[in-house]
């Protein structure tokens, strides 16, 4: 068998022929089909690698943003952290100076906190004695019942000015001017309201208190109230005069617990801010008695204190 095989080339020059081996042929074609299979592996490799390039790129792009969204959250979160912290400090001073506002209310009514006692058990307990205090202010004589500008006659042993002999003042003499204002200091019913010649008062307004108290006011010029009427405190029931026994225009001023006279300053005195002094200085009251009996006992809605400042204005206005 023949297992040579010719090939023929046609130029320019002429015709020329190459005999060669079939296995060299073999060789040929394994090279082509090499070269072929190469060059699919080649392309299909690029076609891959694109494709892989393209998903990465496109994972690279997720993950880019998916880390600058936490970046951004993560951003906010500093922020809000901050700001938490800051209110946090606010809310921590806020809270510091409403202990300590406590505190001096505590003191001012009494109190003496546990040191395990929570805020909030502080502050309802506070509540409750602050509202007794406010009671206690409502139902017993306390404040000036005019403006304040001083005493002419202390509460005690003096000599009458004029009878002009030595006897038992049983009242505070408050230095005012003709048709001052003067106002109740608890709440009350019109025992008296007119001229009573036996005391020597003169234009004299009684007030009937609760828990055994009166209030005397004597030497009035004016009554505006009348005997069986109610007042609230701070009410105005009369102005100030000279009738009756007197040397001058003034207030008397007298406070009777159970009939018996009582020292008025103290109760003249008496407000939030020293509301533990009456009780050392006033010894002929069973406080002690009174406050447990009034302890549950809570007025609706409480009447101002009349301070001096509100009578200094109110004596303005008029």
């Amino acid at each position: 068998m023949d297992k040579h095989f010719t090939i023929t080339i046609n130029d320019d020059n002429g015709v020329k022929q190459y005999n060669l081996h079939k296995f060299v042929k073999k060789i040929i074609k394994y090279v082509i089909l090499f070269f072929a299979f190469i060059t699919l592996l080649a392309v299909g490799t690029i076609l891959y690698l694109n494709s892989s390039v393209e998903t990465i790129e496109k994972k690279r792009t997720e993950t880019q943003n998916a880390y600058d969204s936490l970046k951004k959250k993560n951003i906010e979160l500093d922020i809000s952290i901050t700001n938490t912290q800051n209110a946090l400090k606010v809310k921590k001073k806020e809270l510091t100076e409403v202990s300590d506002s406590l505190a001096e209310i505590e003191v001012l009514i009494g109190l003496s906190p546990v040191p395990e006692m929570s805020l909030q058990e502080r502050v309802d307990i506070t509540k409750l004695n602050s509202q007794h205090l406010v009671t206690l202010m409502q139902y017993i004589p306390s404040g000036s019942p005019i403006v304040y500008k001083g005493i002419t006659s202390k509460f005690g042993y003096r000599e009458h000015p004029t009878l002009k002999r030595k006897e038992f003042h049983r009242g505070t003499d408050m230095r005012a001017s003709m048709n001052t204002p003067v106002h109740a200091t608890a709440d009350s019913v019109v025992e008296w309201a007119g001229y009573h010649k036996k005391s020597g008062f003169g234009n004299l307004v009684i007030l009937q208190h609760n828990y055994g108290f009166r209030t005397y006011f004597g030497h009035l010029n004016k009554i505006v109230v009348k005997s069986g009427m109610f007042v609230k405190k701070g009410d105005l029931i009369a102005y100030t005069g000279t009738s009756g026994m007197s040397s001058g225009p003034h207030l008397h001023y007298e406070i009777r617990f159970i009939q018996r006279a009582v020292n008025a300053f103290w109760f003249i005195k008496w407000d939030v801010k020293n509301y533990q002094d009456i009780f050392k200085k006033e010894k002929k009251i069973p406080w002690q008695s009174l406050i447990t009996a009034t302890a549950r006992i809570r007025i609706q809605k409480q009447t101002q204190t009349q301070l001096l400042s509100q009578l200094v204005q109110k004596s303005k206005v008029k």
